[in-house]
């Protein structure tokens, strides 16, 4: 059930600083940003060898970056997030067994167009987890 680790999100204060120290401190290839209102968030993606590294930036008056980053001024990390090939499947199975899912419980579309879950971090070890679903050909992109 579990597929690979799809991004590790870190939350910070602005997000044009964060591009320039990755981009030109790592000379890492870093997305153009992107507009997720219904998260409430503006995202790039820092492309590593192994992963992706989201940066994340509060949109909107009621983002929950923003509240993350009133209890951690300098930013940090945010969440882990895993590919999962059937969504619907990994989130039965988990709250089967007593794992809380946020928000609605429904997926929402994600940055990559792919439906996603997150899962509430008290049930995981004090760490957010998002789900992403990912057909299983687009997993070793």
């Amino acid at each position: 059930m579990l597929g690979r680790v799809n991004h590790i999100a870190i939350a910070v204060p602005d997000l044009a600083a964060a591009v320039k120290a990755y981009r030109d401190g790592f000379r890492a290839s870093v997305s153009a940003p992107q507009v997720l209102p219904e998260h409430g968030v503006t995202v790039v993606f820092v492309d590593a060898p192994n992963t992706r590294i989201e940066l994340l930036e509060p949109y909107g008056e009621a983002s929950p970056i923003a509240a993350f980053l009133e209890r951690n001024p300098s930013g940090g990390l945010h969440h882990i997030c895993y590919d999962v090939e059937d969504l619907v499947d990994a989130r039965d199975r988990l709250t089967a067994m007593g794992a809380r899912v946020l928000g609605n419980g429904e997926p929402k579309i994600g940055a990559h167009g792919n439906p996603v879950l997150f899962l509430h971090p008290k049930d995981f070890q004090g760490t957010l987890i998002e789900l992403e679903e990912v057909p299983p050909s687009a997993e070793n992109m």
